[in-house]
């Protein structure tokens, strides 16, 4: 699963998986995002637009995402599907991502889309687990994803599907 990212870029992993899912982290080009319960809610101020350009005004760890998604190379989110989307937890660290892109619309695929901070694609790779998913909720994920790789300028390298968080945890 693993490709070569360019020296500078980080692999960003951004999981809710619970504690002993994850393999040990060794590697010094990834970088684990997972909940230590310290993330506050995007309040949709858009401060992290108009009053600290690219840096997000809540005062936690998670207020520089942004910073971390423009040295990343891919993006790897192992989320609880939930409803056809991700987790709470994943999907509060991508609301508080928006700083990456600009305030700015542009037409994109015949949508309007936030412009670009960066100049550059992101890597893309999901990994949704939960018993029992149905296939409308599996379609209803993968569109999910498409819609967010668009907003984030992501390329979707692969979307996955497994039973529990262990099994999801080993796609590490």
């Amino acid at each position: 699963m693993k490709e070569e990212l360019r020296q500078h870029e980080k692999r960003l992993v951004i999981h809710d998986l619970p504690a002993g899912a994850m393999p040990a982290v060794k590697d010094e080009n990834i970088i684990e995002i997972c909940d230590d319960g310290s993330i506050k809610s995007c309040i949709g101020c858009f401060g992290c637009w108009l009053k600290t350009p690219g840096k997000c005004i809540l005062k936690d760890k998670y207020n520089e995402m942004g910073r971390l998604l423009a040295g990343s190379g891919e993006i790897l989110l192992i989320s609880r599907c939930c409803f056809g989307g991700p987790g709470p937890f994943v999907k509060n660290v991508l609301d508080r991502s928006i700083p990456y892109i600009l305030p700015y619309f542009v037409i994109k695929n015949g949508e309007m889309h936030h412009r670009q901070r960066y100049r550059k694609t992101l890597a893309l790779r999901v990994v949704f687990y939960g018993e029992d998913l149905t296939e409308q909720e599996k379609e209803t994920a993968r569109e999910w994803v498409d819609a967010m790789a668009d907003n984030l300028y992501c390329e979707v390298k692969q979307v996955a599907f497994c039973g529990n968080p262990e099994e999801a945890g080993g796609l590490v």
